[in-house]
């Protein structure tokens, strides 16, 4: 699948923004030429999947958009056994009001649940015309390098897409151990937190910074030595490029092998404005050696 550079993250919908807020986030980013919107069954209980559908029963060229949601964590379809991979997808098709997920999410691994027994069902709803692709979340090397020779073994749909924690400041466990997994298996890769819960957007210098909402805590662990380091040189090839920090960090990740597009999560549309000029940004060779100088540690 071709995507736009930027795909939306939905965990803030029916979270830390309203239908109104989420609704205006969608606006901008379909009028931006935007087309990949990542959610999960879980996401606000349910509601981030139910805003979606709600926006997208309103915009019928539905065929420009790739919706992507996951399943594996919602306490009515708790882990990655057939029974509720089946039960999960039937309820967010139902939430989404679509009758097709384009990327369904294998949301985490499930230990309890042989690998075969997870890709051979959603083979099943691929079939079905349910869904069109399969991504997994949060599978280590040794479960990911196990579901993609499964897959083979079997000959059925296997994973074609990862969605890693990775960015400037989580680099290490994906470019060591699933970066060579994702290169050899020619996967396609949507970073998720690329912007380290905005700590990355310049939202957080200080520890007097505080997030608007309790989703965006984690980048509070950031504001230290190293991460000051970084925005240091963030900041000067911002200034360089006449740039916002945030863009660069973005342009940073577009710049890396089988990096699709990074899945960017934003308080409102005035911070989506703010980073989606960075999908044209091109950074020079020297600035991307400053960036990774200062991170590889």
């Amino acid at each position: 699948m071709a995507v736009y550079p930027l795909a939306l993250d939905g965990s803030v919908f029916g979270w830390a923004t309203d239908a109104k807020e989420t609704a205006d986030v969608l606006d901008l980013f379909y009028a931006a030429g935007g087309d990949l919107i990542s959610t999960a069954a879980h996401y606000a209980g349910g509601r981030s999947e139910i805003m979606i559908g709600s926006w997208l029963a309103r915009h019928p060229n539905r065929d420009r958009l790739v919706i992507a949601t996951k399943v594996g964590k919602h306490p009515d379809a708790l882990g990655l056994t057939a029974k509720s991979i089946r039960r999960g997808v039937d309820a967010s098709l139902e939430r989404l009001r679509l009758d097709r997920i384009d990327l369904l999410g294998l949301d985490g691994e499930d230990p309890g649940t042989p690998i075969e027994a997870t890709l051979t069902a959603a083979a099943e709803l691929i079939a079905a015309g349910k869904v069109g692709h399969i991504s997994a979340a949060d599978f280590g090397p040794v479960a990911l390098r196990e579901a993609v020779k499964t897959a083979r073994r079997l000959e059925i749909p296997g994973i074609e897409v990862l969605l890693p924690e990775y960015n400037l400041l989580e680099r290490r466990q994906y470019e060591q151990e699933v970066a060579p997994i994702a290169v050899a298996a020619d996967l396609g890769v949507l970073p998720r937190t690329p912007l380290a819960n905005g700590y990355l957007r310049g939202d957080f210098r200080s520890r007097h910074d505080k997030p608007a909402s309790p989703i965006f805590q984690g980048a509070l662990k950031y504001v230290n030595r190293r991460g000051a380091a970084v925005l240091s040189v963030l900041d000067d090839i911002a200034d360089e490029c006449g740039q916002h920090v945030g863009r660069v960090a973005l342009s940073w990740l577009l710049s890396r092998p089988h990096v699709a597009a990074p899945i960017i999560r934003v308080p409102g549309a005035r911070a989506l404005a703010d980073l989606l000029p960075g999908v044209s940004l091109e950074l020079t060779a020297d600035q991307i050696a400053r960036l990774e100088r200062v991170t590889d540690s």
